[in-house]
């Protein structure tokens, strides 16, 4: 047993290692970065790299935006990107857990439902999603549909990547509704609730809390795929740095883009990844109580 000499010893040995961790990462960082720097700034093409990709004039102009020089604002035009991934991420979960649902329902009734989520999911899992937006955008107005009258391509372009993603996503859901405990069924069954009752009040609620993190992920891929939408002739953040650079030849414009999708992933994908940690260290608190 420790004496209390001995713990205060072990808690400074231990703060001490935390601090040099911290310090000799720091610096082996900062000696990386230093040499990725050194070789850009060194190489014989860095002066135009740096005036087409990095020209901070370029970068406000292509931010702000110009109409009457003929583009448009790279930070405006992201908010449709927005648009698109909040309204997109709503329809995928209600769609998704749609057809997780009807593949996991038993009986032969619903064998119909349960063989079309099946070539549904396998159809769009296994088309490039630039495919789907292509059919989608170009074949679903060619139609000529009574029912299809908008004429907006970022509808189509939210409806091509619904339902993609909605493939992906629907097998996440079905991972999680695989992952509860056969007794846990048994037991909603023990207290006389039937099957759409304990789907409801007991293997959902444990199947989505054990899939939050996954689903995290695929929307942050989701965030990012809004910008293939810009095929169908929306002017997204991505379409928009496109036109700058083919208006004054830099290509600033894109980076700029990169920049601004960056600020919207990097926050999400820091809150998965502390979702992860914590679901972690509560199966590992479960598991040694």
């Amino acid at each position: 047993m420790l004496t209390g000499r001995g713990s205060r010893l072990l808690g400074t040995n231990a703060a001490g290692g935390s601090a040099r961790g911290v310090a000799l990462s720091t610096a082996s960082t900062l000696v990386v970065l230093a040499v990725v720097a050194a070789v850009f700034l060194l190489a014989p093409g860095s002066a135009a790299v740096r005036h087409t990709f990095f020209n901070p004039s370029d970068m406000w102009h292509s931010l702000i935006g110009d109409p009457a020089k003929g583009y448009y604002s790279v930070g405006a035009a992201l908010w449709l990107n927005i648009r698109m991934f909040l309204a997109a991420e709503a329809l995928i979960l209600v769609l998704a857990l749609v057809v997780a649902v009807i593949r996991q329902s038993p009986g032969p009734v619903l064998f119909p439902l349960r063989l079309a989520g099946t070539v549904y999911v396998d159809i769009f899992r296994g088309v490039p999603l630039i495919l789907v937006i292509f059919a989608v955008g170009f074949g679903l107005p060619a139609l000529q549909l009574s029912v299809v009258s908008t004429q907006n391509a970022a509808v189509y372009g939210v409806l091509a990547l619904v339902l993609s993603y909605s493939a992906y996503v629907s097998e996440v859901y079905r991972a999680g509704l695989n992952a509860v405990h056969p007794s846990q069924v048994a037991a909603a069954r023990s207290i006389g609730l039937r099957n759409w009752p304990a789907l409801r009040y007991v293997i959902l609620p444990q199947a989505i809390r054990t899939v939050i993190p996954p689903l995290l992920n695929d929307f942050i891929s989701l965030q990012k795929d809004t910008a293939l939408v810009s095929v169908l002739g929306s002017i997204e953040a991505n379409r928009a740095a496109e036109i700058y650079s083919d208006t004054t030849f830099n290509y600033s414009s894109y980076t700029v883009a990169a920049i601004l999708f960056l600020l919207l992933t990097i926050p999400l994908a820091r809150f998965t990844d502390r979702l992860i940690a914590r679901d972690r260290a509560r199966r590992l608190a479960g598991g040694n109580g």
